[in-house]
């Protein structure tokens, strides 16, 4: 089996400032040392050019939280993958659980996103999560494979190139976190569905994303098919989010 090194990925959600940015970002590049894992922050759309200042030359790559499924047109609002690019944007987040409910993204959308941004030599971080009512059915491993089907359906031989982060609905900025036990469980779930997939499965990094923190990052990270964070809150605070990147190089 490939050694994944751990990738940790800050999604600052609809929060920041330009002051605000800056501290942050000057707090974390000041802490980098002994951090061995790869780390990201996925900012709003209009920030990424500041990000891709204060990052320049930085261990620390930039993402964004959207991308559109089409390349260019008569689509007022969208950002492309294409324009992602221009400024450096190394990963982008498609399919949080937030655009599909509140957006009504669908599987069919996400997978389109994520190929656009394939195309562009952006790594998609897909987006997969059971709802609580889903979970209480017992419907959580039909529903992560169906979503995570629909992209494999649509990239092919690229899968390899994707990442997948597995946030359950109901532990998102709920203060509930899935145990290690059942993370791993769903990840377990995700690694087979690549493994059929493809034969480079074991370079796919699968991140959990449900309110992980300071003080549970390490023994999530501790599970075999735990590869990294999706963190919301937690990376908008320097000392927690330095915590978790120190916890994911060791």
């Amino acid at each position: 089996m490939t050694m994944r090194s751990k990738l940790m990925v800050g999604n600052w959600k609809m929060n920041g400032s330009l002051a605000a940015n800056a501290s942050l970002l000057s707090d974390i590049l000041a802490g980098m040392a002994g951090v061995t894992c790869r780390a990201a922050v996925c900012s709003p759309f209009v920030y990424l050019p500041q990000l891709q200042v204060l990052l320049a030359g930085s261990s620390v790559a930039s993402g964004a939280q959207d991308v559109s499924m089409h390349e260019s047109g008569a689509f007022t609002g969208e950002v492309s993958a294409s324009m992602l690019r221009d400024f450096g944007v190394r990963f982008a987040i498609v399919g949080h659980s937030e655009r599909r409910q509140y957006h009504g993204e669908t599987d069919a959308q996400v997978a389109a996103k994520a190929q656009r941004a394939l195309a562009a030599g952006i790594t998609p971080i897909v987006c997969v999560g059971e709802s609580l009512v889903e979970r209480e059915a017992g419907q959580t491993e039909a529903v992560v494979k169906r979503q995570l089907a629909a992209v494999i359906h649509a990239n092919g031989h690229c899968i390899s190139e994707i990442v997948v982060a597995y946030e359950p609905v109901w532990a998102i900025g709920t203060g509930r976190t899935a145990t290690p036990e059942m993370a791993q469980q769903v990840h377990a779930v995700l690694r087979s569905q690549l493994q059929a997939a493809t034969a480079h499965a074991d370079r796919v990094s699968i991140l959990y994303g449900g309110s992980m923190n300071a003080a549970n990052a390490a023994e999530l990270l501790a599970q075999p098919d735990v590869d990294g964070g999706l963190i919301g809150g937690a990376a908008l605070k320097g000392p927690d989010f330095l915590c978790m990147l120190q916890a994911a190089s060791c």
